[in-house]
């Protein structure tokens, strides 16, 4: 069988590619070698920006098949109306605050985020491996993710930062709280569930809207590292979860996830006891019992991980008829932030690179964008580039109108004002916790917290953790060497 013949990026064949062009054997090169200047050019720019968030990630392509016939009576989307229905679909999980080369293994959120390609556009479902976040207003997200990343003199991670915005934002107590439970340190991407967090609308053939969270629960089953065998694999293997999901699929595993929504009524979300828009907070299960819709199933690994795990763009603001936003402030900034982050990485062109393109689009994607970097789809060649006009060219169809809603009061920067505190959640949590977990849940808090050199920093993160439980504060307090009557008096003030 004849091998290929190599050659350069403007197709011409290439006689040599071990040896530069050179002015005698000794040299100097020459510029007019094309093929060193192509080859080092390109080599050059390999690399684009790296995720400022979900920088080190793995993904897999598979399949989303609906298992209910009640969900057309909640959501018109067409990929959800019939049972056996499969959609494609490729899922990227990721680690949030680390660069691109951190371990698999470190304490941090999961990131999943789904990309359904369906008859109607993709829908993203851009998701967690937590209910909740650590905050509700997106005003506060770049200096969160600042406090994560490293210090700006130092340029190494520090406690003090992580601890002192996490002390000065209470409503980050609960998924704290999840972060440094066993949760923290899943065993593998297959070995966790996942989460719209946010609160999304559905609205069905009828128009009547419902409020709705979506979990994906893995069929693996949940399996957690402890604080020490995280490390160990962190060293041993720090992309231990990237190979587990590729040798998986490539051994003829199918790793899959019973997809389930919390359904609420439009009306409820004005009485419930929660505030439903907050990204911090959970919908009970007794209140709002799982209803399974559907699988997802991932039984494909990418051909290439560049072309469709680095450069895979998910957004929340990819939506489909049925499928709208609330009113979540943390979601409404996603909606702007995701794409634009995409913009500057990919280009504004990002969705015709082959991973993200709406492929299943009956009769294909018909806009009036042109030109910009990397326009690679005929830039709807002689097609008018207005509307209105009077060539043929695509027109809006009014039958896709997005669902009314009602606003209401004075606009202004206010925050959430439901009087449900921030601290009945993580409290329920612990103590729900089996003595063991909680021991390790105390011992992991008080290895971070043990990096903080400030006093008054270690006192206020511990008196959030106290108002959720007394219990809570006095073992960490203990920990920590913290005189308890110092915690208890912060805790009796604003700790802002």
């Amino acid at each position: 069988m004849s091998t290929p013949i190599l050659t350069t990026s403007n197709g011409a064949p290439v006689d040599n590619n071990l040896n530069s062009m050179t002015a005698g054997p000794n040299g100097p090169v020459l510029l007019q070698d094309f093929t060193l200047i192509d080859k080092l050019a390109h080599f050059d720019r390999e690399r684009i920006p790296e995720r400022v968030v979900h920088a080190k990630g793995a993904g897999a392509h598979g399949y989303f098949e609906v298992t209910s016939s009640d969900i057309p009576k909640w959501c018109k989307a067409k990929f959800l109306n019939k049972v056996g229905k499969r959609t494609p679909i490729f899922t990227r999980f990721s680690t949030v605050g680390g660069e691109k080369g951190s371990s698999d293994t470190e304490r941090d959120p999961r990131g999943f985020a789904v990309k359904f390609y369906t008859e109607e556009g993709n829908f993203d479902m851009v998701g967690n491996n937590t209910p909740v976040f650590f905050i509700r207003d997106p005003s506060k997200f770049p200096d969160f993710i600042h406090t994560q990343k490293r210090n700006p003199q130092t340029n190494c991670k520090d406690p003090n930062m992580f601890w002192d915005f996490l002390g000065h934002t209470p409503e980050s107590t609960h998924q704290v709280s999840i972060l440094f439970s066993d949760r923290g340190t899943p065993k593998s991407y297959r070995h966790m569930h996942g989460f719209s967090s946010h609160t999304l609308k559905f609205v069905n053939a009828q128009g009547t809207p419902y409020w709705v969270k979506l979990h994906f629960i893995s069929e693996t089953g949940i399996q957690n590292y402890t604080a020490e065998e995280a490390a160990k694999m962190s060293m041993n293997d720090p992309d231990s979860a990237t190979r587990d999901l590729f040798e998986t699929i490539a051994k003829g595993g199918e790793p899959a996830w019973k997809v389930s929504i919390q359904l609420m009524e439009f009306d409820d979300a004005l009485k419930y006891r929660f505030n439903p828009f907050d990204v911090t907070k959970i919908w009970s299960h007794k209140d709002y019992p799982l209803i399974q819709i559907g699988r997802m199933v991932l039984n494909r690994n990418p051909e290439n991980y560049f072309a469709e795990v680095e450069q895979a763009a998910f957004s929340p603001s990819h939506m489909v008829p049925g499928i709208e936003p609330s009113p979540d402030k943390m979601l409404q900034g996603r909606l702007f932030s995701y794409p634009d982050t995409h913009r500057h990485r990919l280009g504004v062109n990002y969705q015709q690179i082959p991973v993200n393109c709406p492929f299943a689009v009956k009769g294909g994607v018909n806009t009036y964008h042109r030109d910009g970097f990397m326009a690679v789809n005929g830039n709807g060649g002689k097609g008018p580039n207005y509307q209105p006009n009077s060539f043929g060219g695509p027109e809006p169809k009014p039958e896709f109108t997005q669902s009314k809603f009602e606003v209401k009061q004075f606009a202004a920067r206010q925050p959430y004002i439901h009087p449900n505190d921030d601290f009945v959640q993580p409290g329920d949590l612990y103590r729900l916790m089996p003595e063991d977990a909680k021991s390790r849940f105390v011992s992991n808090l008080v290895g971070h917290m043990s990096g903080v050199t400030i006093k008054e920093i270690k006192v206020r993160a511990v008196s959030n953790f106290y108002k959720a439980d007394k219990d809570l504060g006095a073992r960490l307090c203990k920990g920590l060497g913290i005189d308890i009557n110092d915690v208890i008096k912060f805790a009796a003030r604003s700790n802002l």
